[in-house]
């Protein structure tokens, strides 16, 4: 299956459409864990986080492909119990496309725009500006693999991004 650019889905141009209930098999998100890292230990004093700095959709394929970098970046620099990261949004959002038959013989198959509601063909999360997507919590000494992690993260994220510190600036400047 050829996937369209994530361009098309990024913008927020209609009303959200995320009733599953009334329709016919809507894909499975392929975002795996929300929470990584040392899950019992939430008690790390540094904590950063990426911001989304524009209202934009973030389709679950970019979701996964963030939360993988991010989760290797921090693995390799800190250790399997040196960080938790949490994933913040959720793909709610269901996308249709009403597709178009191309090629030799197309106009003999297409019906243009007649039922052009379209089937269902991803999920994606809807971001409002300055909301934040991943957070990590790290040890002081880990400060800088956990932003050099995030930005790994926002550079598979079709959105301008913003790292800030939420807790302990004090230890890091």
């Amino acid at each position: 299956m050829v996937r369209k650019p994530a361009s098309m889905y990024r913008n927020v141009k209609q009303r959200s459409f995320t009733r599953r209930k009334y329709m016919g098999g809507v894909p499975g998100s392929q975002v795996i864990h929300y929470d990584m890292g040392d899950k019992s230990n939430t008690t790390f004093p540094v904590k950063i986080s990426l911001l989304a700095e524009e209202r934009c959709q973030i389709r679950h394929t970019a979701l996964e492909a963030a939360r993988i970098t991010a989760n290797r970046h921090l693995i390799a620099d800190t250790g399997r119990q040196g960080y938790y990261m949490k994933l913040r949004v959720y793909p709610h959002e269901v996308l249709r496309e009403n597709k178009q038959a191309t090629g030799a013989g197309a106009d003999r198959v297409s019906s243009g725009m007649r039922g052009a509601f379209g089937k269902n063909v991803g999920t994606a999360a809807r971001v409002d500006s300055m909301q934040k997507i991943f957070t990590v919590a790290v040890p002081k000494e880990n400060f800088a693999a956990a932003k050099k992690a995030l930005w790994h993260a926002g550079q598979k994220l079709p959105t301008p991004c913003r790292i800030v510190i939420d807790e302990g600036a004090e230890l890091v400047l």
